[in-house]
């Protein structure tokens, strides 16, 4: 139940505001966070266009900024630029209408709220939802078109959207581009992946706002296998630091029925500006009003510790959407998924190409012998899974299509329903449940979308009537239908499309390669999980530079939970089933991950064989839980280490981990968190000559009596970590 208090807001338009920079007009409003620290100014320059600057205390955070659109003006048929296929090549030269001056302010609103409320799952079960709110009302007169402006002021950041209302000169419109800018105080040290339209796959960079540019080119010559769209853009969540020690992140919240924002980089001054994933023809959204954007998103924070405890992105989603949550439960799974991204064993049944794989005979097919969902394979995870304690299992490669699926520009691939000769789909059910393990069904559009949505309904129904709850979606390759883009507004809707019909049937989804979530899963919280960064997947595809792990839960993390599929005990991939990458971590940095890396859906990733040679450090993958009821940020500094500790929800336990990049680190990891009493800490240890590239199986477990006053010691290897878990005596 969500408990909501509604409370008038008193003298918020304030009739003096701090002195803007001279180049700055008077400021019209003014508006506080609830604690006073953060002080919002909205302007209205001299040619009428809107503008805000953020402020913490005495330190500026963001100059006064633009903000407003450019839309699509009347088009004639001979001032477009056609492709040889027909499509517009070149709308970005059409003519353009201003939405971003001429303005005149028409009134203003104000209020604030507080309520606390209770997540289905979460990392504490409980969050406030504390702000004070601004609304501007502006129209320019010469069109009549009105736009309002909805600002929120948080203790931890600010929130913004644009509203467009009905009846206001505005009907159906589309956007040439956002012109929101944030115009960064100083040249701050940002963590950034390049802007792209279809993939947040990259690993991240560190480096000054000013050097992106040059950064990026070096970095990115030669590399032809993924395609950013500027040079100078980046995606969002992007984290930043100023030069006084402030923690700042800019993203969007409640992403919905609009195109994804990355962000251009002005490296002389430091302005960032709203570039929007376009659609097929170059446009960035069509909508019509009344309507409203995603909320832009800048968080302030002291310290890495209170950014990675910011709920402000939740916050600005809106509550439950579903009536009936009680089927919606954190999941602890294994999966036949880690063989065949190592290269151990093959999605594909047979090794046909070039046949409509519907019309072919598979029980006549010779297999390829490679196949690793089949009955006897699948039997031993779920032995393994149900002796262990697991909740689930997914199996991917069960269904017929695997042959050719990715980057073939085939609309039909996949029917969702139809399994391989050797996968007994219905006999594999009763097994699994008669163990008490559920099934997750892997659907892999191959990014064929229309193809998905055609069979969307009769695939959970199947899901249904076997007794699957959870679904592991995938879209890999470029988008069907061609020209659109895996972060366009088609797309973003496609998404949420899939995850509220699943609700219809009850279903969990966890969506990889989709668009980087935005909260929504607040209000949707049957969406459990994403993938939408880079994963343990790339330890098979070269390795992944330690620190990835230590920088996702301040960016990718902000918006929503991630399935990172931790959990990697055999390192050494070559001498397994021969493929050179190298898993870049040490079992305990493997271990740290399931307190670093939130998720209510969290993957032991590993094969039961490689498990079966570590019982004793596999032992905290089975007690670690997936709910928690409270969580502390101990230490933390962007892509070099995290150490968190949380609290079980139901059982209140405690446990703690950390990662680490590259350097080994120490810390006194002080037990105050601890309810007063006794407990037996069971400490899992990088040993003294762990390394994650030359001795990444090295580690030590010990047994400690602790309470409150306690500390622990201890010490992380390069690439390594820690974990503990806590038992009450």
């Amino acid at each position: 139940m969500q408990a909501k208090k509604l409370i008038p807001l008193l003298a918020l338009l304030a009739a003096a505001c701090h002195p803007a920079p001279t180049t700055a007009p008077e400021p019209k409003a003014e508006l506080r966070s609830p604690d006073g620290q953060l002080r919002l100014c909205f302007y209205l320059s001299d040619e009428g266009t809107p503008r805000y600057a953020l402020s913490c205390g005495d330190t500026p955070v963001l100059l006064p900024s633009r903000l407003g659109f450019s839309l699509r003006g009347t088009v004639k048929a001979e001032q477009l630029d056609y492709a040889a296929d027909g499509s517009v090549s070149k709308s970005d030269t059409a003519p353009g209408i201003a939405f971003d001056r001429g303005f005149e302010l028409t009134g203003t609103e104000t209020d604030s709220f507080d309520e606390v409320w209770t997540p289905v799952w979460g990392e504490e079960s409980q969050i406030r939802n504390h702000y004070n709110e601004l609304l501007v009302h502006l129209r320019q007169p010469e069109s009549g078109r009105l736009l309002d402006i909805r600002f929120r002021l948080f203790d931890d950041g600010l929130g913004f959207r644009y509203e467009f209302p009905g009846g206001g000169g505005l009907v159906h419109f589309v956007i040439k581009e956002e012109q929101t800018e944030f115009a960064c105080a100083d040249d701050w040290t940002a963590w950034w992946i390049p802007g792209d339209y279809d993939t947040q796959e990259y690993e991240y960079n560190c480096t000054k706002l000013s050097e992106v540019a040059a950064h990026f080119r070096d970095k990115m010559r030669g590399n032809s296998s993924q395609t950013p769209f500027s040079t100078s853009g980046v995606q969002t969540s992007l984290q930043m630091k100023t030069p006084e020690g402030l923690y700042v992140n800019i993203h969007e919240a409640a992403l919905v029925d609009y195109p994804c924002l990355n962000l251009v980089v002005d490296g002389k001054t430091h302005v960032l500006r709203a570039h929007l994933t376009p659609d097929a023809e170059g446009w960035k959204g069509n909508l019509t009003a009344p309507a409203k954007t995603p909320w832009r998103t800048v968080q302030v924070a002291p310290s890495a510790t209170a950014q990675l405890a910011s709920r402000l992105v939740l916050n600005l989603n809106e509550p439950c959407a579903l009536d009936d949550v009680s089927w919606i439960h954190p999941v602890k799974y294994m999966g036949v998924w880690w063989e065949m991204i190592a290269g151990a064993g093959s999605w594909a049944y047979t090794d046909a190409v070039g046949v409509d794989l519907h019309t072919f005979d598979y029980a006549a097919a010779k297999p390829n012998g490679r196949h690793s969902a089949n009955n006897e394979r699948v039997k031993l995870y779920i032995d393994f899974a149900a002796e262990h304690g697991f909740d689930a299992l997914l199996v991917e490669g069960w269904n017929i299509g695997w042959e050719e699926w990715a980057n073939c520009n085939k609309d039909y691939v996949f029917d969702f329903q139809t399994p391989y000769p050797d996968f007994d789909l219905e006999a594999l059910n009763a097994y699994a449940h008669k163990k008490g393990i559920l099934l997750v069904m892997h659907h892999e559009t191959s990014s064929s979308v229309r193809n998905y949505e055609r069979h969307l309904e009769a695939a959970y129904s199947l899901m249904n009537r076997y007794g699957y709850d959870a679904v592991k979606s995938g879209y890999v390759g470029d988008i069907l239908p061609q020209g659109q883009h895996h972060y366009s507004q088609w797309m973003v809707n496609h998404y949420l499309y899939c995850i509220t019909e699943a609700a219809k049937h009850h279903i969990m989804v966890n969506a990889h390669e989709a668009v980087r979530p935005t909260g929504l899963c607040r209000t949707y919280p049957n969406l459990i999980g994403n993938e939408s960064a880079m994963g343990t997947e790339y330890q098979a595809f070269g390795g992944i530079t330690p620190g990835h792990t230590a920088i996702i839960p301040f960016t990718r993390l902000n918006g929503g939970p991630m399935d990172y599929t931790p959990g990697i005990f055999e390192q050494n991939l070559k001498d397994w089933c021969g493929n050179d990458s190298h898993v870049n971590s040490t079992i305990c940095g493997q271990l740290g991950l399931y307190l670093t890396m939130y998720s209510p859906l969290q993957m032991a990733a590993d094969t039961p064989e490689h498990y079966s040679r570590f019982m004793d450090a596999f032992q905290f993958i089975k007690d670690v839980a997936v709910d928690w009821s409270e969580s502390r940020y101990l230490y933390a500094e962007p892509m070099e280490y995290i150490v968190a500790a949380r609290k079980a929800k139901g059982t209140g336990q405690w446990f703690c981990g950390g990662v680490t990049d590259g350097q080994e680190r120490s810390f006194d990891v002080k037990l105050d968190f601890l309810e007063p009493g006794s407990y037996e800490a069971t400490l899992y240890a990088d040993a003294p000559d762990a390394h994650f590239s030359t001795n990444p199986q090295a580690y030590r477990i010990s047994k400690l009596t602790v309470g409150p006053q306690d500390t622990i010691p201890v010490t992380m290897a390069p690439g390594g970590g820690f974990a503990i878990s806590f038992r009450k005596l």
